[in-house]
C-alpha cells in the first residue's frame, strides 16, 4: 500500500494512536505534516525524518479557524498539495451527566468535533482543486454503544459518523473519499492508567480477549489511505475486537 509522493495532514499526532498513525504513513512512502499541542512533538518529526521522509510540525489549536487557515497555507506553500487528512485531534472531560460542567461539555465539543470541521473545510478546498484526496477520522466505539461517564465525548464520536457520511456525499464526484475508523478500546497511556478491576470489566466486553493496540487503528487508516481503497467512502471502519 504504498503512498510514496503524497502529502498526509495529521492532527493530534504528538503521541499516542495520532504518533503512530503519523509513523505508518511515513514508513509507506508519505510525506508528514501534523499538528499537536504536547510538548513531544519534536520527536516526531524526528522520527519521520529518520525514515526518509520530509515533515512540518505545527503546535496548532485545531479549534482557531485563523491559526488553522495560516497552517494550511503553510503546508500548501512547502508542498503544494494534501493527498490524506486524518482527523485525531481529540479530548476527553469524563463526568457522570449530572455532574458535568457546561464547560466540560463546550471543550470537548469545540476540540473534537468543531475541531474537525475547521480543519477539513480548509483541506477540503486544496482536495476539491486537486480532484483527489482521503480525508479520514477517528471515531470510537462508544459514539455507537454509549458509555456511562463519557455524554460529550460520546456524543462528539456520533457525530463524526454523520459528518462522515454526509460530507461523502457532497465530494465523492470530486474524487475525494471521506471514511472514518472507530477504535474500541485501546492499550494507550490513558487505558494503562485504569485500576486492575475496570480493565477486567472491559476485557469481558471483548470477544477477542485483550485490548488493541495503536498499530491496529494506523493499519486500518492506512488502508483507508491507499488506494486498495479508492472504491470505499461514507463507511465507518469497527477496529475493536468484535465487541460492538
Amino acid at each position: 500500500m504504498s503512498l510514496e509522493g503524497q502529502l498526509a495532514l495529521i492532527t493530534g499526532a504528538g503521541r499516542g494512536i495520532g504518533k503512530t498513525i503519523a509513523l505508518k504513513l511515513a514508513r509507506s512512502g508519505a510525506d508528514i505534516a501534523f499538528t499537536d499541542l504536547a510538548p513531544e512533538i519534536e520527536g516526531l518529526s524526528s522520527e519521520v525524518e529518520a525514515l526518509g521522509r520530509k515533515c512540518w510540525a505545527y503546535q496548532v489549536d485545531v479549534t482557531q479557524a485563523d491559526l488553522v487557515e495560516e497552517m494550511t497555507r503553510a503546508i500548501l506553500a512547502e508542498t503544494g498539495r494534501i493527498d490524506i487528512l486524518v482527523n485525531n485531534a481529540g479530548i476527553t472531560q469524563d463526568n457522570l451527566m449530572l455532574r458535568m460542567r457546561p464547560e466540560q461539555w463546550s471543550k470537548v465539543i469545540d476540540v473534537n468535533l468543531n475541531g474537525v470541521f475547521m480543519v477539513t473545510r480548509y483541506v477540503l478546498k486544496t482536495m476539491v482543486r486537486q480532484r483527489s484526496g482521503k480525508i479520514i477520522s477517528i471515531s470510537s466505539v462508544v459514539g455507537f454503544s454509549g458509555n456511562p461517564g463519557q455524554v460529550n465525548y460520546s456524543s462528539t464520536k456520533a457525530a463524526l459518523i454523520g459528518f462522515t457520511k454526509s460530507l461523502a456525499r457532497e465530494v465523492g464526484q470530486r474524487g475525494v473519499t471521506v471514511n472514518a475508523v472507530a477504535p474500541g478500546f485501546i492499550d494507550t497511556a490513558m487505558t494503562r492508567a485504569l485500576s486492575d478491576s475496570q480493565q477486567e470489566a472491559i476485557l469481558q466486553q471483548i470477544p477477542l480477549n485483550r485490548m488493541g493496540n495503536p498499530e491496529d487503528i494506523a493499519h486500518a487508516v492506512e488502508f483507508l489511505a491507499s488506494e486498495n481503497a479508492a472504491y470505499i467512502t461514507g463507511t465507518i471502519l469497527h477496529v475493536n475486537g468484535g465487541m460492538y
